[in-house]
């Protein structure tokens, strides 16, 4: 390439690294705005949960969450996520090996029907289940007969929990399946594997890492959803009261230690999330690149 032909190519670089490397000031006060933004917004508020929280001291902490309503409430979050998590990885490796391997009619409507969540309320969510199983819903009538309870019970909370939280497994395997392609698995079956060894030796272990950060982030928002929830829970204490709907009973109450103090459960958990979220970013970062383009 000839010298006149490079200068236009070193032109337009150097004015690309004039456009979008700014000033000392500029990037100053951009990156003060943003920790301002953080401190003010995500930092405070979390420091004061935990502040509240052992305000009244170490042993109203400790009798705040041990008291039995508290217990039961830490139960059945952890009873919900334990169903609702290996509900939603059976349903992500199903619909991202469907979407990634295949061609199907359909397959473009179930692709968007997975974000469908993302795009409804958390409350009209819990209240398209009380119309389906509650006393007045389509089959209310046929459950009642059958003595079988699903509103303001374990297995609405559970369904209206699967709901809102399904699409967080399947939409980081989607991308990265696809992006793999079929290579592997051909090969596999070309050298006499069967379908189930294949998945586990070759699929599997391609995709490990996005799957743990897929139940990560499910496992959060399911421990932590409180609209779904609320709506089909019936706030009954001691049997269908989540961690969020004990903090919102404890603080309606104007118990406000005891409040915090369990929500700071919750902020632990988001903070060990959090953790667990940054390692995985950090050990496959090139898996998790791939995920995220489309």
């Amino acid at each position: 390439m000839t010298d006149a032909a490079i200068a236009p190519l070193l032109v337009t670089e150097q004015r690309g690294t004039t456009v979008t490397t700014e000033q000392w000031p500029v990037r100053i006060l951009l990156i003060g705005v943003a920790v301002a933004f953080l401190v003010l917004f995500l930092f405070m508020p979390l420091a004061a949960v935990f502040v509240e929280a052992f305000r009244a001291g170490i042993g109203a902490y400790f009798a705040a969450i041990t008291e039995p309503d508290a217990l039961a409430a830490i139960r059945l979050t952890l009873l919900v996520a334990a169903i609702a998590v290996p509900a939603n990885v059976v349903f992500g490796l199903a619909a991202s090996w469907a979407i990634a391997k295949f061609e199907f009619t359909g397959k473009s409507v179930l692709n968007t029907l997975i974000d469908l969540p993302f795009s409804v309320s958390p409350v009209i969510s819990g209240l398209i289940y009380v119309l389906l199983f509650g006393g007045q819903g389509y089959f209310g009538a046929f459950l009642h007969s059958e003595n079988i309870q699903i509103i303001f019970a374990l297995p609405g909370i559970v369904l209206a929990t699967i709901f809102v939280t399904f699409p967080f497994v399947a939409r980081e395997l989607v991308p990265l399946m696809q992006e793999q392609g079929t290579q592997d698995e051909e090969a596999a079956l070309s050298l006499g594997a069967s379908g189930w060894k294949t998945f586990f030796k070759v699929t599997l272990p391609n995709i490990r890492w996005a799957l743990l950060y897929g139940v990560v982030l499910c496992n959060a928002r399911a421990m932590g959803e409180f609209g779904a929830v609320s709506v089909v829970s019936g706030h009954i204490r001691g049997k269908t009261n989540t961690m969020p709907l004990h903090v919102e009973i404890l603080y309606n109450e104007y118990n406000f230690a005891a409040a915090f103090a369990v929500a700071s459960l919750l902020a632990l958990l988001a903070l060990v999330t959090l953790v667990i979220k940054v390692a995985l970013e950090w050990r496959y970062a090139d898996q998790i690149a791939a995920s995220r383009r489309h």
